[in-house]
């Protein structure tokens, strides 16, 4: 059984550990609400299943699902995956699950964020999201691991990224929205983030993606590949409505330091060609008043940054854009010399709003 912990990571020499650092192992969420996944979320498990089989070979993977779907999920996936019943509102486990913090003496411990559905009743995504306020708390019981629990800080995973030594990437659109922390400026939002990631230094980019329904997410606009090293998504295309976000944030970046004074080396990865829902798979989704809608032609958040880094490989979306797919995969196969690329078609998972690391957590080492 985990115990809450008073105080806070940082006063007890706890920090969030680099994505690129060692991990024990990868946390997911099975998808099947028939309002945001199409199909009875068939097409979307049938990725997941993907992704999570991908990332197995490199790392254990723990899939949640709910009792409904249990015995789907468990014959979906191989043996080597282990499955756990988890009841749950939908399938992000980056913003839902705990984000994990490490000691110099290699303790683990979790910090339990409030998750209100990217907004709340002012512009979440869906209603109730009690369920998925809990797994933070489930998994750490479930591995044992003692946790800091905020009783009022709204904080998703997939809205920061870190390099394990001091720095800290967000964006503004996030974590400043009415919806998330409306009573705290930024200065009071960056101090929550050193005094519990362990942080000294927040960069704070303007946007994330364009149309990106989370209030623009770091995770979809910029990853951190090693201390120093991040990759940036990218178009050259200036009438893109992308063009002036990725635009902003590398010149802005270029002009900062880290936590440790070193200037970043930014690789550029060009977002894919526009990404549109089409009349069938919008008429595939259950539209549920309180849901945002998903209807035909809206452009999608489509973005190679949301990656996944995993012992020894990398685990990275891919659009069946043959030029922009293969320019990614060339990018990270020069950032990451030593991991494999893996692509997995991910359409399926942008549809639903995010993609492979939103439905990703890793467990530190």
């Amino acid at each position: 059984m985990a115990k809450k912990i008073e105080g806070t990571p940082k006063a007890h020499g706890f920090r969030m550990p680099g994505e690129f650092e060692p991990h024990q192992g990868c946390w997911m969420i099975w998808p099947e609400r028939t309002d945001n996944w199409r199909l009875g979320g068939k097409p979307a498990q049938k990725a997941f299943v993907e992704v999570a089989e991908a990332i197995a070979k490199y790392e254990p993977v723990t899939m949640c699902v709910s009792h409904r779907q249990y015995m789907v999920a468990r014959e979906s996936l191989s043996e080597n995956i282990r499955v756990v019943e988890m009841s749950n509102d939908d399938s992000w486990m980056r913003d839902v699950g705990p984000t994990f913090v490490k000691n110099n003496e290699g303790k683990i411990r979790g910090v339990d964020w409030r998750f209100n559905a990217w907004g709340g009743l002012l512009d979440g995504l869906y209603f109730p999201w009690d369920k998925d306020d809990m797994v933070a708390k489930k998994v750490c019981d479930m591995e044992s691991v003692d946790y800091y629990s905020l009783e009022d800080f709204v904080l998703e995973g997939g809205s920061i990224h870190v390099d394990g030594e001091g720095t800290c990437i967000v964006t503004k659109a996030c974590l400043l929205s009415p919806s998330r922390n409306p009573d705290l400026d930024q200065e009071a939002i960056e101090d929550m983030l050193k005094d519990y990631l362990g942080v000294e230094k927040v960069l704070w980019l303007e946007n994330g993606i364009y149309l990106d329904e989370t209030n623009e997410h770091v995770d979809n606009i910029i990853h951190y590949c090693a201390p120093g090293v991040v990759a940036l998504a990218w178009t050259d295309d200036e009438n893109d409505p992308q063009y002036p976000y990725s635009k902003s944030a590398y010149d802005y970046l270029t002009s900062e330091t880290d936590a440790k004074g070193r200037k970043l080396k930014i690789y550029k990865l060009h977002i894919p060609n526009e990404v549109l829902i089409t009349k069938e798979e919008s008429e595939g989704v259950d539209a549920v008043n309180g849901t945002l809608p998903r209807n035909e032609g809206d452009r999608q958040a489509a973005s190679y940054a949301n990656f996944y880094i995993a012992n020894g490989a990398v685990i990275v979306p891919m659009f069946k854009d043959e030029v922009h797919d293969a320019m990614a995969k060339e990018t990270l196969q020069e950032i990451f010399p030593d991991r494999e690329i893996v692509g997995i078609y991910a359409r399926e998972i942008i549809l639903g709003g995010g993609n492979i690391h939103c439905i990703t957590q890793q467990q530190p080492k």
